[in-house]
């Protein structure tokens, strides 16, 4: 168009060309908007998986292990003291306080010569007795042939005395205390040598060469080194679970006794119990069992095991009987109620526990869990059926 058309147009062709700019941009707004893809919103809940650690139980026979308290006493023991009197002429070497002595070793002597006097004195009453008794059997000889002679029956008493038999009785008797008064003497000669009555170590000694001594006198006090015992107290509702012996013959629950203040790590020794005492103590109104511990020193058996002192405060481990077709489980995986954890298919289940029995570290479940089950033991925040669970270290 020439310049001349253009200035004839005038602005009407200004404004004819913007708006159909305008136009041509509205409708390719509109075009875009129309052609632009839509996105839907959906509204999802989703519950994340807790990760947890589980154990996995195992049904079976279980012996629970009682973890009790004890105080080591002698299962022998004596005030020794003589049946003679006397001085002490002579003592044993071992004879001190600490020293272990054997059945029958001679621990002290007293001088014997007063006694030997007298066994020679009783000796030569009791000769005497057998020389009149001879006597007297010889005179009855002579009496039964007189009276054969006599020919003529005499009543049953005149003939007791025709044929001399009170006195033969008489003679005999004589005889008879003397004898006794003989070993009555050797007896309290050998009584002179104060012997052990069993293995036993000396706790204390009262007496020493140059002491008199004299019946009922107290010369040491010993305990009997075969077997000692551990009184330990045990609460009364384990007492069902503890094997305790009905007899000599029957074998108690096994125990392991460990000193822990005294012995190195790991060292033990092995008991039984042997039996219960029929009272509570006063002050806990707990049962009381007595373990016996053989060799208690250590004297027969392998070098090096520790020994029980008397008095120690020791710790035992008693054996309870076999629970069978129980679950065993960790105390610590025992929730509040007695109940349990269990992550099954993938869920939180909550089960109630009927425990038959426990010890320091496990429960004894009977019933409300069973052989595979995956029991969890870490803690939750959410505690409630069904929350979803899954293992810590599986994929989400």
């Amino acid at each position: 168009m020439s310049e001349t058309g253009r200035r004839r147009l005038g602005p009407w062709w200004t404004v004819a060309l913007a708006l159909g700019l305008l136009g041509l941009g509205a409708a390719t707004a509109w075009l875009i908007f129309r052609t632009e893809p839509s996105a839907d919103r959906v509204t999802a809940s989703r519950e994340t998986a807790i990760p947890v650690t589980v154990t996995e139980v195992e049904a079976g026979t279980y012996r629970p292990r009682f973890r009790v308290m004890g105080t080591v006493r002698p299962r022998r023991e004596i005030q020794l003291s003589p049946r003679v009197e006397g001085e002490v002429i002579e003592r044993a070497e071992a004879f001190v306080p600490g020293g272990t002595v054997s059945a029958g070793e001679t621990l002290l002597r007293l001088d014997p010569a007063d006694y030997e006097n007298t066994l020679a004195q009783r000796r030569s009453e009791l000769e005497q007795a057998e020389a009149e008794l001879q006597i007297q059997q010889g005179e009855q000889r002579v009496a039964e042939g007189d009276y054969e002679m006599l020919d003529e029956p005499l009543p049953p008493e005149q003939r007791a005395l025709a044929l001399r038999k009170p006195q033969l009785a008489s003679a005999r008797a004589q005889v008879q205390s003397a004898r006794a008064a003989v070993e009555q003497a050797e007896l309290e000669l050998a009584r002179t040598r104060i012997r052990a009555p069993f293995d036993a170590q000396v706790l204390s000694r009262e007496a020493n060469v140059g002491s008199q001594v004299s019946p009922g006198q107290s010369l040491a006090r010993l305990a009997g080194t075969e077997v000692y015992w551990v009184e330990a107290t045990v609460p009364v509702a384990k007492l069902p679970w503890i094997r305790v012996p009905d007899g000599e013959d029957e074998d108690g629950a096994p125990v392991t006794v460990r000193d822990p203040g005294a012995w190195s790590e790991g060292a033990t020794r092995t008991g039984e119990v042997d039996r219960l005492i029929g009272t509570l103590t006063e002050d806990t109104r707990m049962a009381r069992l007595l373990v016996a511990v053989p060799d208690p020193l250590g004297l027969e058996g392998a070098e090096g095991r520790p020994q029980l002192l008397l008095d120690a405060y020791v710790e035992c481990r008693i054996q309870g009987r076999p629970l069978e077709g129980t679950v065993r489980l960790d105390r610590e995986a025992v929730r509040s109620g007695d109940t349990a954890w269990v992550m099954a298919d993938g869920e939180l289940a909550i089960r109630d526990l009927a425990i038959e029995a426990r010890d320091e570290a496990h429960v004894y479940v009977a019933s409300g869990l069973k052989d595979g089950d995956q029991v969890v033991t870490s803690d939750l925040a959410t505690v409630r059926e069904g929350v979803p669970l899954r293992r810590k270290g599986d994929d989400s």
